[in-house]
């Protein structure tokens, strides 16, 4: 796989979808930050790092995050999208990180100071590169 990221969000959307209520995703750091800070920005529910058994008796982690819906089946997230990927990353420094849908999205950067949200980037005045966005 050239893009776990990619495949974790990917995972996420069509789960939200097909109105599931969790979705696992191979774990990594990485993606257990985005997803802390889906959680944290009440995109999903939350989400935990479980174990999981393979067929070879072997066991790999798993992150299980648990979807959002509102109080009619409405989506929570109704849309994601990778912005920066292999092939073409994008950087922004701190005076031009993106406005998701106008304030209404978030995005989601990988910083120096670590990965966090658009408006925890603008607050303590860093850049980095856009992950994804989230609306």
């Amino acid at each position: 796989m050239t893009d776990p990221i990619s495949d974790m969000l990917t995972r996420v959307r069509n789960a939200v979808v097909a109105k599931h209520t969790r979705v696992d995703i191979p774990a990594s750091k990485l993606k257990a930050e985005i997803a802390r800070i889906l959680a944290d920005e009440g995109y999903i529910h939350g989400f935990k790092v479980v174990d999981d058994a393979t067929p070879k008796g072997s066991t790999r982690q798993l992150i299980r995050i648990f979807l959002k819906y509102g109080p009619r089946g409405e989506r929570v997230i109704t849309g994601i999208q990778r912005v920066s990927r292999p092939g073409r990353r994008v950087y922004f420094g701190r005076e031009h990180v993106p406005h998701v849908l106008g304030g209404l999205g978030m995005s989601i950067l990988t910083t120096s100071r670590g990965v966090m949200s658009g408006r925890e980037a603008v607050k303590a005045g860093v850049g980095g590169e856009v992950l994804c966005n989230v609306w």
